[in-house]
């Protein structure tokens, strides 16, 4: 293949430009303000997806009020244009845009499998908005894989006093400040739940969870910035220690109903019960969830602004942690191309993946062509004197040809630390939620 220096890349092609040129200036001109808009609480939005590896379709489950909001006051219009799925608030007498926010699901990584090709199955998720001072218009969308760009998949006229919002606590679970650095809407408030711990074990969770919080603030770049944090432990018992190994045989009667052979590859771990995740944290400020395995086994999930899992036991359970978060909080790509995964073709190569750590060169200017030296060859060979050096390695995204990361090793492929194009990219989301 012939080498390229960063310099001799060409314009990238002009409709992935103009997506993300969309998303950047919807975020700059239409910043809603709060206190006119919303309350200070939460609406939750439970929904179904259904479908399999041709088509989806979206389906109301409910509506829920409930007591509090803890994500930005300020930056409310999401300017990254990550995830698969978006949800947006429209005001409901102008049309203006007033919420929106992207993230993943489990269901869409199903539907790249084999059995969704002869199935079709229906999934629940959650996702949570400010709650509206009037009416708006709540749309769910979702990416064309063929396109990278959003259709809707369902629209709601929602009214805040409507009768069919369902407005009934749920349980008050105990909530553990693990650590504390002021009001959530100016912070990024980090929940950890528990899964597979018995009311007996509340005390190993609660110091598990301290110990992963005293982790993540050892790890670059988190520990430059420990003072917009908040972390939150919430003591959510299981009737039973431990969780399901489905490929062993082992089943466990446990609270989010999370388990290992997610898609039958042994080390996926993830539940496919968002609603039950949402119900643990209906009364606590949460901008991202880990869900903290009762386990020693290795293995752990993450999608975007969704949530991310791990077990709390395995010698490698907090590099597992960090990496896991790295998918949930900063929408980072998984950087390897050899492990086993269930995916097929779950990026499209003609286009430019939305994830700001892993390209195919169709847009790499939107990526991290500043971030290259001058004499840093395009595509960047594994060898020295590259190998320490930010450049463009081929593989990455479960595939070895046509996708490439920014180093040779990073967290988001292995355990090396996070390499500096991973690093700003944390930051960036940091300083979104955090409200900078």
């Amino acid at each position: 293949m012939k080498k390229m220096r960063f310099w001799e890349i060409h314009s990238s092609r002009l409709r992935a430009m103009a997506v993300m040129f969309c998303f950047c200036a919807a975020g700059v001109s239409a910043q809603t303000d709060f206190e006119s808009c919303f309350e200070p609480k939460s609406l939750r939005f439970d929904f179904a997806l259904s479908g399999n590896a041709v088509t989806q379709s979206a389906a109301l489950q409910q509506l829920r009020e409930e007591p509090v909001w803890g994500g930005p006051v300020k930056n409310l219009v999401d300017t990254f244009g990550y995830g698969g799925y978006y949800i947006k608030a429209f005001d409901g007498e102008t049309g203006r845009l007033i919420y929106s926010k992207g993230f993943n699901t489990l269901f869409e990584e199903w539907r790249t499998t084999d059995q969704a090709k002869t199935e079709t199955q229906s999934w629940t998720n959650s996702i949570s908005i400010p709650y509206p001072k009037k009416a708006i218009v709540l749309e769910l969308s979702a990416r064309d894989r063929s396109t990278n760009l959003f259709s809707p998949l369902l629209r709601l006229d929602v009214d805040p006093e409507s009768i069919y919002i369902d407005r009934s606590p749920l349980k008050n679970l105990k909530t553990q400040k693990i650590r504390y650095n002021g009001d959530p809407a100016g912070k990024v408030d980090l929940v950890f739940i528990p899964e597979g711990y018995t009311a007996a074990e509340m005390k190993k969770f609660n110091k598990d969870a301290a110990r992963f919080a005293e982790a993540l603030f050892k790890t670059p770049p988190y520990d430059t910035r420990q003072d917009d944090f908040n972390i939150w432990g919430v003591n959510l018992p299981s009737e039973e220690s431990g969780v399901d190994v489905s490929g062993k045989g082992i089943f466990k009667n446990t609270a989010l109903n999370a388990g290992f052979y997610t898609f039958g590859i042994a080390r996926y771990l993830t539940t496919p019960d968002m609603k039950a995740i949402r119900d643990a944290v209906w009364n606590v400020p949460c901008d991202a969830v880990f869900v903290l395995v009762n386990s020693d086994i290795y293995g752990g999930g993450g999608m975007y602004n969704f949530y991310a899992v791990g077990t709390a036991d395995n010698p490698l359970t907090i590099r597992v942690f960090v990496h896991e978060l790295g998918h949930s909080f900063a929408g980072l790509a998984d950087e390897y191309f050899q492990s086993e995964v269930a995916y097929n073709d779950f990026y499209n190569l003609r286009l430019e993946p939305w994830e700001p750590n892993i390209t195919t060169l169709v847009d790499f200017a939107s990526k991290w062509q500043d971030m290259l030296s001058p004499d840093t060859p395009v595509p960047t060979p594994a060898e020295t004197p590259y190998t320490d050096k930010v450049g463009v390695f081929e593989g990455g995204g479960y595939v070895a040809e046509g996708i490439y990361r920014p180093v040779d090793h990073c967290t988001m492929r292995d355990m090396a630390p996070f390499c500096p194009v991973c690093r700003r990219a944390i930051l960036r989301m940091i300083d979104f939620v955090a409200d900078r």
